[in-house]
This record gives C-alpha cells, structure tokens and sequence, in this order.
C-alpha cells in the first residue's frame, strides 16, 4: 500500500511539472489530467490505509483532505484553461 501511495502522490507533482515544460497546450492539458489521476488515485491508498487501521485515521483524513483540495486545484485549472 505505501509503494503505491508514494507513487501516486509523487506522480502528482511530477506531472504539473512535465506539463509546464510542454510544448503546446494539448502537452499541458494531458499532464494535468493525469496529475489528477494520481491526486484521486492517491486518496483512493489513503483511504485504504485508514480503512486496515496501519496509522491514525484522523491524520489520514486530514491527508485525504489535502489531496482533495488538490484535485480540486486541478480540476479547477484545467477547465478554466479550457475557457481560454
């Protein structure tokens, strides 16, 4: 569970990055996307490590929350530079 944790919560940051060295806009939209993947993705391996009880479920909720908000940023991100 944390191999796949600290892949997906890696891959999320990486993602944003790779997409801002793009060469178009396209290159851009297809990294957010899948910097989003991961953010969910990431919340999906918390929320199973909270489940199985191997750490604090309120510290892990509190994780699951900021990965929420980050999917959220995305998400954000992606439509309003969608609509330009």
């Amino acid at each position: 569970l944390f191999d796949q944790l600290l892949r997906s919560a890696t891959s999320i940051g990486a993602n944003v990055v790779e997409g801002k060295a793009g060469s178009s806009k396209k290159d851009w939209h297809k990294f957010l996307g899948i910097a989003l993947k991961s953010a969910n993705e990431t919340k999906y391996w918390l929320g199973l490590i909270r489940d199985v009880s191997i750490a604090p479920a309120d510290r892990i909720n509190e994780l699951i929350k900021e990965a929420d908000e980050i999917s959220k940023i995305i998400a954000s991100v992606i439509l309003k530079s969608r609509q330009s």
